[in-house]
């Protein structure tokens, strides 16, 4: 197992290896598919070792590194090892399709140099042993990725969204430092070992899990600390984009898991209260902001919001029946939360390749001018239909599974004692229901919008399919949807040593059952086979095609086609994305929005169109973020002062300020 650890080592040290390599060669026009040609076998190599660490026992190694006296400590346990194996393999398919995407990038000295060394920050931070090297690679993960959202900085949203991102994860940071402190405790025992061995007060655990939850969920996506992703995440070239919102917001899933469920100790149940909570109204404000979007990429920038709150929810429940000792309960819980995981940094990388290639096709993000693209990029929508599909979480595709999971764990509430619980997890349930259904419509109208119809722009006409390397990344993402949904059994039994050492327990072994069937708690309650339901939707399908061309008159009749209640042939009669979120927007605009609708009518007679204005806000921009602004803005003008001061003033004030220090120790 030690090999493992040293394996993992070696690649981050040819990532950043190839990161100072890029430095050298950006220059050349050939370092681009160099660079991410290499990075793919490098991560490929990671993501092997990972899988095959996963059922090994843990083992750690120390550098000479880090603080003189602690040394630097990186370990592979099974969480360590599922993780590395999530992070390694969306770089691979990440580095796979940037081979081809990567030729259109306008400035590759900008992105080439941080690009392995992002990977290579992700795999330290789930590698770290200790809170020091933990810390130092979550703030290079940070750097690295914020030098690639900048990456296209002469757009102004661009180094706004930069600008943003850098704020927010030095919170996060500062949070997390925080945390570590306090496991640390008195004697300063920053290894990971001594942290789980160290027993912290009631008080003090809850103030870590506060800031486990600030620290990791500012990273993640928690809503209302959501508000870097969606400026952020658009803003970086596609494969980076897929990375960030498909494997960093995984990495900082990881901080939480393994500060709570294994550092801090045994959980007190009111604490799954407030992970719950959060994960709901995350999964469902996510969804809602994704459905107000025209811009593609940032609507799967609020998707992956969403899809964070899904993650969260199945470990609130996983952490409510952990305090109750319901081991199996929480193993069930916790299994679909990581299976969602991995769920989705396949379908995210999926879709926002899917979005850069119609970026690349069309130089369009704005939903509203594309339209069409199935007639010219038919791989290219099909693969974006699967992601859609598989997001929206209908079967036989792989969203489907983890989120059925989570219901099924939702299912056994009525188990719990706390009449709290009891309220809280049906509340959790109906919210993750509710996420579902909005996410089906939000991704009906992206994909239908910008794939169906006729092209509303001279640039959509004029697509065409994009390259082998984009293309072939798109389908075997396609295929891995499809794959982890039909035979699951897979993933989960892969999952069980990391869900055994969290909870102590495991769902029961799938591999034994007949046809793959999933069977979470016993087979007389609950089960599900997607392998039968592939079968029989195709069966359908096919049966449906040739009954229709066989048993169909053979008369032949001609006729215009249904012209969808839009016989001219102006694209402006078509459906927009405006007018298809329009009734949801009214239901839930007024609160989570702040909509407002201003109709210009003209008088009779004038030949001026009518015109509709709609303004929305981003309600945590207005209640927490902007008023955060103006008290800065107003403390720091007044502080200015202090440079204006005289002499006789600044000894005055040096004076008080020591008088007020002594009286206060004087106190103390």
């Amino acid at each position: 197992m030690t090999m493992a650890v040293v394996s993992e080592l070696a690649c981050v040290g040819a990532l950043l290896a190839l990161g100072a390599l890029a430095v050298a060669l950006a220059r050349f026009a050939a370092a681009s598919r160099l660079i991410y040609g290499l990075s793919f076998l490098v991560t490929s190599v990671a993501c092997v070792v990972a899988v095959l660490a996963l059922a090994a026992p843990a083992s750690e190694i120390v550098l000479p590194l880090g603080l003189p006296w602690m040394g630097a400590h990186f370990r592979v346990d099974a969480l360590t090892a599922f993780f590395l194996a999530v992070v390694n393999f969306g770089g691979a398919a990440a580095s796979f399709y940037a081979i081809g995407y990567g030729a259109h990038e306008e400035e590759p000295a900008r992105v080439l140099p941080f690009y392995p060394a992002f990977i290579a920050g992700m795999n330290l931070v789930v590698l770290a042993g200790d809170a020091f090297a933990f810390l130092l690679s979550w703030e290079f993960m940070s750097l690295t990725s914020w030098a690639l959202v900048m990456s296209h900085h002469k757009d102004a949203e661009n180094r706004r969204a930069g600008y943003v991102y850098l704020l927010m994860a030095s919170f996060g940071t500062l949070c997390l430092l925080l945390a570590f402190g306090l496991l640390a405790g008195a004697d300063g025992g920053y290894v990971f070992a001594q942290m789980h061995a160290h027993q912290l007060s009631a008080t003090l655990a809850a103030l870590v899990l506060g800031l486990a939850l600030l620290g990791a969920g500012s990273k993640a996506g928690l809503f209302p600390l959501h508000v870097w992703l969606p400026m952020a995440h658009p803003a970086a070239p596609s494969h980076v984009s897929a990375l960030m919102s498909g494997v960093m917001t995984k990495v900082a899933v990881y901080a939480f898991i393994r500060i709570v469920f294994d550092l801090v100790g045994f959980p007190d149940w009111w604490w799954s209260v407030v992970v719950l909570v959060l994960g709901g109204v995350t999964a469902v404000m996510g969804v809602l902001y994704a459905l107000m979007q025209c811009d593609l990429k940032r609507l799967l920038a609020y998707s992956t919001v969403e899809n964070i709150g899904i993650i969260f929810i199945g470990l609130g429940l996983a952490l409510a029946f952990r305090a109750n000792h319901m081991d199996g309960a929480a193993a069930l819980a916790l299994t679909g939360a990581l299976l969602h995981v991995l769920n989705h940094a396949v379908f995210k990388s999926l879709l926002f390749f899917g979005a850069g290639a119609v970026l690349n096709a069309t130089g369009l993000k704005d939903i509203e001018k594309l339209g069409g693209l199935i007639h010219r990029m038919r791989i290219t929508s099909t693969a974006f239909l699967v992601g859609a599909v598989a997001i929206s979480a209908l079967p036989p595709f792989n969203g489907f599974v983890s989120e059925w999971l989570t219901f099924q764990a939702v299912l056994l509430s009525p188990q719990i004692p706390q009449w709290g619980l009891k309220l809280m997890v049906p509340t959790a349930g109906t919210m993750l229901a509710l996420a579902a259904a909005l996410a089906g419509a939000c991704f009906v109208r992206g994909f239908g919008v910008s794939f169906l119809g006729r092209a509303r722009s001279a640039a959509a006409a004029e697509a065409q399919e994009v390259d082998r390397f984009s293309l072939a990344a798109m389908t075997g993402l396609a295929l891995l949807c499809l794959l982890l949904g039909i035979l699951p059994a897979f993933a989960i039994d892969g999952l069980a040593p990391v869900v055994q050492g969290l909870v102590h327990a495991q769902m029961p072994r799938q591999l034994g059952v007949a046809w793959w069937t999933v069977v979470p708690i016993a087979s007389s309650r609950s089960s599900y086979n997607g392998l039968l339901v592939f079968l029989f939707i195709a069966f359908s399908a096919s049966m449906a095609v040739v009954f229709i061309h066989q048993l169909a008159s053979r008369i032949v009749r001609r006729g215009p086609a249904w012209d969808c209640g839009t016989p001219s042939a102006s694209t402006a009669t078509q459906y927009t994305a405006g007018s298809f979120a329009q009734p949801i927007r009214r239901v839930f605009g007024s609160v989570v929005f702040r909509a407002r609708e201003a109709v210009t009518m003209p008088a009779p007679g004038d030949g001026r169109p009518a015109v509709l204005n709609v303004s929305m806000t981003d309600l945590p921009w207005d209640v927490i973020y902007d008023p955060i602004r103006d008290a800065v803005n107003a403390a720091t003008g007044w502080l200015n002062r202090l440079q204006f001061m005289t002499i006789r003033r600044y000894l005055t004030l040096v004076f008080m300020t020591l008088i007020l220090l002594l009286l206060v120790l004087a106190i103390w």
